[in-house]
């Protein structure tokens, strides 16, 4: 995390953001098709305090620059990490805006699979308002041998997505990386990675585990799915199991 990221980096945004930046043939109801997955390292015990000034300060701010705030949320196996979804419209949109910004590095910038995107989310709670009912957000992030398009998104969608579906884990969202190059590096991103990352949401950590366990028991996706998937990873894949935060809109 970057030296002053608490204070200086919303004072700065928040001061230089005027009627006039806002992006105007943006679209917040239409379709967003770039998305970064941003993982924060928190200094160890601040993350609530993090949390409490993002969601007091940053979620409209970017929101009225034409960005989607789609959810941001807890680490539930890492005290100190918080993860944040943020969509664009287009890279233009994004090369726009980020000039505005200021922030950490781990970041995936993506685009949706074929169909996947996520859907229109429902309206955030309000600042100090109570949230309503929340569940579990997973992001499963596959490291793969390939770029996902020579094959592996038409396998997840006609082999392991009916699968997973099955057993209580719906498919809200499917991407592949962005090919385009990062317009603005003052943010730098994962780039070269060949992944490819799906968005499930459960009731609990419970249902979670329990539709995992159904999973690896179907005979289809153990004879089938699992050997393929093992062919095409390069390494084990990244599972994000994630609480939503107050004002997360996906949740």
């Amino acid at each position: 995390m970057r030296k002053g990221l608490l204070t200086g980096w919303f004072a700065g945004l928040m001061a230089t953001i005027t009627p006039s930046d806002a992006l105007a043939d943006a679209d917040p109801a239409g379709a967003h098709p770039v998305l970064e997955l941003r993982q924060y390292k928190i200094v160890a015990g601040q993350r609530d305090a993090f949390i409490a000034l993002f969601e007091r300060e940053f979620v409209e701010s970017q929101e009225a620059l034409g960005m989607r705030l789609v959810g941001q949320y807890r680490d539930l196996d890492d005290p100190d990490r918080f993860v944040w979804l943020r969509e664009f419209p287009d890279m233009a949109h994004r090369g726009e805006a980020n000039p505005m910004l200021d922030d950490n590095d781990n970041v995936l910038l993506l685009k949706p699979a074929p169909g996947r995107n996520f859907a229109p989310p429902a309206a955030r709670a309000g600042i100090g308002a109570a949230p309503p009912p929340r569940g579990m957000v997973v992001a499963t992030i596959y490291y793969l041998w390939k770029d996902p398009d020579a094959g592996f998104a038409a396998f997840f969608e006609s082999r392991m997505r009916p699968a997973l579906e099955k057993t209580g884990m719906p498919v809200l969202a499917a991407f592949v990386p962005e090919t385009q190059p990062n317009n603005f590096s003052r943010l730098p991103v994962r780039q070269g990675e060949k992944v490819f990352v799906w968005f499930t949401r459960v009731a609990s950590q419970g249902a979670y585990a329990h539709a995992v366990a159904q999973l690896h028991a179907l005979p289809a996706w153990r004879e089938d799915v699992a050997p393929k998937l093992a062919d095409a990873e390069e390494r084990a894949p990244q599972i994000l199991r994630l609480e939503p935060t107050p004002r997360a809109a996906l949740r």
